[in-house]
């Protein structure tokens, strides 16, 4: 292996020791982490969570998915949220980077933001079908992101802290972070890193392709380490970007990037305990029939939130299968189907659609706008991660020691991406698409069928009567609608996965219910976002044509600017 985890506060160990016999006295495999292209191996969890991005632009993962503890049903099953997610977290962070004391407190300070005391609530859509909604929005930027990115946030605050005991000046360690956001996770992560001391946070934006109140959350927030940056064009040209800002050494070296995005670990694996807390949910629902299977239905762009999911099944959560939603931009549905990972070209007027305010957002490449914004994504990162384990699982196959086939594994996904990057996509054997098989599915859902199924669960006809789903949420439930009709038998318990407040795609949501007798918008509405709009903003609108060089310039000069303020700050005390 190439490199040695040596967590912080402990000494580094002699030359001559073994790296493996010193990794296995401090971190078990689930601890110590690798790059999904193979040039990075041994890494502490420390070190992932504060690069975010591998040096050779792959995706950091463990070593290997922990078992689950003996009788941890009956251990865990009547533990709170946060209980739950430091089992879970302490199987990949080892005590003696992170003290359990010191790793219950953030745990604890990251999850009493949330309005619902069970965190994230599972509540019942449809008690005949046996369908239930995990509710992940309850956060304080009313999305599913809050619940990994207020976990980030104060890791990168413990990691800082510990790092710049007794130092001043230049010698802290300052953290950038950077990330593009198709909406909610801009929010999130500024309210996770707003105010905490050496941080600055920078999250690119498309210019009018956010909904107001997306924007509104961002640009209100005028902490003097937040930098909201409004760049011309789409989405993926923000992530574009982002990853190019990674790949620059220089910027690197001076500025210590770090990610916000899901293509840090820490987000994948903060959203794992929300599987196992609403298994244990549903099964003290009256409704739970012990011989039923559990499936999980996720609506998902880049792959983030199901890929915890999958680690939750591997782990040993009693999952069925996990059935992958998604919009129109239907990458990973044709990937299931076919074993291509392609793009698809989408020009002129079949691209259109969506409702521009709430922040519908169309690349000229290939993706298409619609209702549900947020995963109007062409590539989805984190499938690379999945990209992985499948490669490995399939090199296994050939009986050869446990170095080859991770090593194997990551030569795979290298060429797989050299691919995408040069032909726009590629194919998988029949083999390793029926290892993704075995634990996925995939639904494709059109805008008109999410309009409808929000109509279907607003009607008073509805056996819940009167919920009000948001667009990608509502694309989750028809996906989980048309898997219950496959599973005819009605022996499995569906859980569909909510993303956001319908409050935030208000227009979407107008669109369905206008004509339903009884709505108004005005009673979905939180309070906390009335007003919002009218409020001071703090925006840097990046000059059309100044590309990732011009972004870099103005972050590098807003850092400094930073600095140079909390120097003097400090001159003054």
């Amino acid at each position: 292996m190439s490199t040695v985890a040596t967590p912080v506060g402990l000494a580094k160990p002699a030359e001559k020791a073994a790296p493996e016999e010193i990794q296995n006295t401090t971190h078990t495999p689930s601890q110590r982490y690798l790059s999904t292209r193979g040039g990075s191996y041994g890494l502490s969890f420390e070190e992932v969570v504060l690069k975010g991005l591998a040096p050779d632009g792959g995706l950091f993962i463990p070593e290997e998915i922990p078992t689950l503890p003996q009788e941890w049903e009956s251990k865990w099953q009547n533990l709170s949220f946060s209980e739950l997610a430091f089992e879970i977290l302490s199987l990949y962070i080892s005590s003696s980077e992170i003290p359990s004391p010191d790793l219950k407190d953030i745990i604890d300070r990251s999850y009493s933001t949330f309005r619902a005391p069970e965190t994230t609530p599972l509540v019942t859509l449809n008690e005949k079908d046996n369908l239930y909604l995990l509710e992940l929005f309850h956060g304080p930027t009313f999305a599913f992101k809050d619940v990994a990115l207020q976990t980030l946030g104060n890791l990168f605050e413990y990691f800082l802290v510990r790092r710049n005991k007794g130092k001043t000046g230049t010698d802290r360690h300052h953290l950038s972070v950077v990330g593009a956001t198709s909406g909610d996770t801009g929010s999130a992560a500024i309210y996770g890193l707003r105010g905490k001391k050496d941080v600055s946070v920078f999250i690119l934006f498309p210019k009018g392709r956010v909904s107001p109140i997306q924007e509104a959350q961002m640009t209100t927030v005028l902490d003097p380490n937040v930098h909201c940056l409004a760049v011309e064009g789409f989405f993926d040209d923000c992530q574009d970007t982002v990853k190019a800002l990674f790949a620059d050494p220089e910027i690197n070296e001076k500025l210590n990037l770090g990610a916000v995005n899901s293509i840090n670990w820490a987000r994948i694996l903060a959203q794992i305990t929300y599987y196992f807390h609403s298994y244990f949910a549903l099964k003290k629902s009256p409704t739970y029939k012990a011989d039923h299977k559990v499936r999980f239905v996720v609506p998902t762009g880049n792959f983030g939130d199901i890929l915890a999911g999958y680690f939750a099944k591997r782990m040993g959560l009693p999952v069925e299968k996990l059935v992958i939603a998604t919009n129109e931009n239907d990458i990973l549905d044709r990937f299931w189907k076919t074993g291509h990972y392609e793009k698809k070209a989408v020009h002129g007027v079949a691209a259109e659609g969506g409702i521009t305010a709430d922040g519908a957002k169309a690349h000229e490449d290939g993706v298409r706008e619609t209702l549900s914004p947020a995963m109007d994504i062409m590539v989805s990162s984190n499938f690379e991660r999945l990209l992985w384990f499948l490669a490995y699982e399939y090199a296994s196959a050939a009986g050869m020691d446990d170095e080859w086939n991770k090593k194997q594994g990551g030569q795979e996904v290298e060429s797989w991406l050299k691919e995408l990057k040069s032909k726009g996509g590629f194919s998988v054997n029949a083999e390793t698409l029926k290892l993704a098989k075995k634990d996925f599915e995939s639904e494709r859902v059109s805008d008109s069928q999410t309009v409808e199924t929000i109509k279907q669960f607003y009607s008073s006809s509805s056996p819940k009567g009167g919920y009000i789903l948001d667009p990608h949420s509502a694309i989750g439930v028809a996906a989980s609608l048309r898997s219950i009709s496959r599973n005819s038998t009605a022996d499995t318990h569906h859980i569909s996965l909510s993303t956001a407040h319908p409050a935030k795609f208000a227009n979407a949501v107008d669109l369905a219910l206008k004509e339903e007798q009884g709505y108004t918008f005005e009673s979905v509405l939180p309070k906390e976002f009335i007003g919002l709009e009218s409020r001071e903003r703090k925006l840097i609108n990046v000059p059309q044509g100044a590309g990732w060089e011009g972004v870099r310039k103005i972050v590098q000069e807003e850092v400094e600017a930073e600095l140079k303020a909390a120097s003097a700050s400090q001159d003054e005390h």
